[in-house]
């Protein structure tokens, strides 16, 4: 029976990984150096005596790809006829058959010819892994599936080829092979990414330097969620309690009270000054029972999550306890509460709690929003 995404995700970070390690070279566009880098390192690796083959690698007729191919052992690809053509895919048996430690997988989002082993090139990575090789692979962030929207949309251009996320989140390692747009474009200018009666075309398209910004940016903040990622399944794995303040995140705490939209959307503000993840949490009591409560309970979450917050809801004898674990659990560095403007036994209530969140909560940074009360 055939892995899902959950079982593979799963496998992310065992304790001892039953798997090939995985190692994903990612650009922002075509002609960045992805596969030249990734045939860099193979290379390397060759030299200190692993055993490294090439399961594919597209050279699009570029020299310098051509060349550094030619130092590695290439397994021999399969020849399909599909509608009377004959084309060349990976051949996985042959693969699987040579055995080798390490084995090169280029463009990682590629559609397989009919009449192959599987359908997507990402799932015969996953079949390599299954036998305990490792990959290395290449892709361009355009081709991540939740990606793909945004860029047709930044660039005029339909993605046809895309990849699950979760694939990228089982690599071990992700590297993002970068250059300037700049740059990018004088390598087309001189004909080492198309063929030079292509390459005025793909600048004023594709290629423009609006659309590589754009691009650049994505692919960047790709590699950033998966750096956090790593980070955060560190400390969990050695048991850090103590916050490592590397990125800011926020926690905002809401009721079901209509007012609470002003404070989320302070938190909102906050959180896109500073960058920062942004979480919106609600600790159910119990209380809010009423279908007005519900309502407006609805309405706040909604508009959390228009304002790009995470919903989390939480169950809890009270709220400042419960937050104290979520800030604990998640590493987030600072929190926001509302306080109105109140007095007498409920100011004495509220001052009582923060008390204990304070007492229960690591070290993070606490502000209070006031806001008149009608």
């Amino acid at each position: 029976m055939p892995k899902t995404p959950e079982d593979w995700l799963e496998e992310v970070s065992p304790k001892e990984r039953s798997t090939g390690i995985f190692k994903v070279f990612l650009g922002y566009a075509p002609g960045v150096g992805k596969t030249y880098n990734m045939l860099s390192e193979a290379i390397r690796r060759r030299s200190r005596g692993e055993d490294v083959v090439i399961g594919i690698v597209e050279t699009h007729g570029r020299k310098g790809i051509a060349d550094l191919a030619s130092e590695l052992e290439q397994v021999p690809r399969k020849k399909i006829e599909y509608k009377g053509t004959v084309f060349e895919e990976m051949d996985l048996d042959a693969i699987f058959v040579r055995n080798p430690r390490v084995v090169l997988v280029d463009e990682l989002a590629h559609t397989n010819i009919p009449g192959s082993t599987h359908r997507k090139r990402y799932e015969d990575v996953l079949a390599l892994m299954d036998a305990k090789m490792e990959e290395l692979s290449a892709v361009n962030v355009q081709h991540l599936e939740s990606i793909a929207p945004t860029v047709a949309a930044i660039t005029g251009i339909k993605i046809r080829e895309t990849v699950p996320d979760w694939v990228l989140q089982h690599a071990r390692e992700i590297v993002m092979v970068d250059l300037t747009p700049e740059a990018l474009q004088n390598r087309m200018k001189r004909g080492e990414v198309y063929h030079s009666e292509k390459v005025d075309l793909a600048l004023k398209n594709f290629f423009r330097r609006g659309n590589l910004i754009a691009l650049r940016e994505l692919a960047l903040r790709q590699v950033a969620e998966q750096v956090d990622r790593s980070l955060e399944t560190y400390l969990v794995q050695k048991d850090i309690q103590d916050l490592w303040p590397v990125r800011e995140r926020l926690a905002v705490c809401f009721s079901s009270n209509p007012r609470a939209q002003y404070l989320i959307a302070r938190a909102a503000r906050m959180a896109r000054r500073m960058d920062a993840e942004l979480y919106a949490i609600y600790v159910d009591l119990g209380q809010d029972t009423s279908e007005k409560d519900q309502n407006s309970l609805n309405a706040n979450i909604h508009f959390s999550e228009s304002l790009g917050a995470k919903v989390v809801k939480l169950k809890g004898k009270d709220v400042s306890t419960a937050t104290a674990e979520f800030v604990r659990e998640k590493h987030v560095t600072q929190v926001i509460f509302d306080r109105s403007a109140v007095e007498g036994w409920r100011k004495y209530l509220y001052m009582t709690a923060i008390h204990r969140f304070l007492r229960d909560a690591p070290a993070v940074d606490v502000h209070i929003v006031t806001q008149e009360v009608d």
